[in-house]
């Protein structure tokens, strides 16, 4: 019937209509060999990139380990490990370890027992508690003490801090690992309080609506349900400050005195092994002679502490990590 063939003309024409827009969609979605060839050069520049970061770490390896060989044909590695005297510029040269060592974890203890509490509690105000435009406000500040040199760090600890601590403690020296390590936790407070709160705000929000359902407050939810939650990503910030706190040069090198000195006590002064580092770079030891092939020695020992502080670190967030 003529009725009938209208609404079915009209659907064909439309069809008809529309079939050069789809005959022309594939011609634009199909393979383009520019665009093909953009892709592949991103995708070389990013693998590019990280094999540059993979090889410039194993040169450094590569280049600390051939240099500490050449050291370890001098020295025993166990006179290295047990000797309890480091004098490698006297005439009488010890080559112990182990006062680098105790200044770098005594500084780094200090350091820590600052960092981490503040930290964490300053990452538990301002990811729970603080409002909006306080957190917009703060965190900026914060982070800004990490953009501070170290340099200036140091110098606020050797002519600041450690004033200060002699009228507390007038027996202080005027270099002391306990000013070097103050001032060391300062510096580190904002690389812990930033990642803790960025993995406490990444915790679901229905973890906390639960809590609060059941008639916890506010600290509660934070304490047993937030910071459980966020486990791994604070303790990868810790992980990070205990790096930081070890690998640091500056503030122990101004404060701390350069002096090595076996003690556990915080109220001497010491080296850490960075500090010497930086004594022996200085260009006055003739280059390939023992004591200047101590630097390599030393540095091997810091980059073998890093990597276990860090190895501990990536085990603790694949054992605690929580999937949501």
């Amino acid at each position: 019937m003529p009725w009938q063939q209208k609404p079915l003309f009209g659907i064909a024409s439309a069809v008809t209509a529309q079939s050069p827009a789809e005959t022309s969609q594939p011609k634009r979605l199909g393979y383009s060999y520019r665009r093909h060839l953009g892709e592949r050069f991103i995708e070389a520049l990013l693998f590019l990139t990280a094999f540059i970061s993979v090889a410039i770490t194993v040169a450094i390896v590569i280049m600390l380990v051939k240099e500490s060989f050449v050291f370890f044909e001098h020295v025993s590695l166990w006179n290295f490990l047990t000797d309890t005297q480091w004098t490698p510029l006297f005439d009488d040269a010890h080559y112990g370890i182990l006062p680098l060592i105790s200044g770098t974890v005594v500084s780094s203890a200090v350091a820590l027992s600052v960092a981490i509490p503040m930290g964490t509690i300053t990452a538990i105000y301002l990811s729970e508690f603080a409002p909006f435009s306080v957190r917009e406000v703060a965190k900026p500040f914060l982070e800004l003490l990490g953009g501070v040199p170290t340099v200036v760090y140091g110098y606020f600890a050797l002519l600041f801090v450690t004033p200060l601590l002699q009228k507390i403690f007038p027996e202080l020296p005027g270099f002391s690992l306990l000013s070097a390590g103050l001032v060391m936790g300062i510096m580190i407070i904002p690389y812990v309080s930033s990642m803790a709160e960025d993995a406490m705000r990444a915790v679901p929000m229905h973890l906390r609506e639960g809590s609060y359902a059941m008639g916890a407050t506010r600290f509660q939810t934070a304490i047993r349900v937030v910071m459980p939650a966020a486990f791994s990503g604070i303790a990868a910030a810790y992980i990070l400050g205990i790096s930081r706190a070890v690998g640091e040069t500056m503030v122990v090198a101004i404060a701390a005195g350069m002096q090595p000195n076996l003690t556990w006590n915080p109220m001497e002064p010491a080296a850490t092994i960075t500090a010497y580092i930086v004594q022996v770079s200085l260009g006055d030891l003739p280059h390939g002679s023992i004591g200047y092939q101590t630097i390599f020695a030393a540095g091997l020992t810091l980059l073998l502490l890093t990597l276990a502080f860090n190895i501990i670190g990536h085990v603790l967030r694949k054992r605690y990590r929580e999937i949501y």
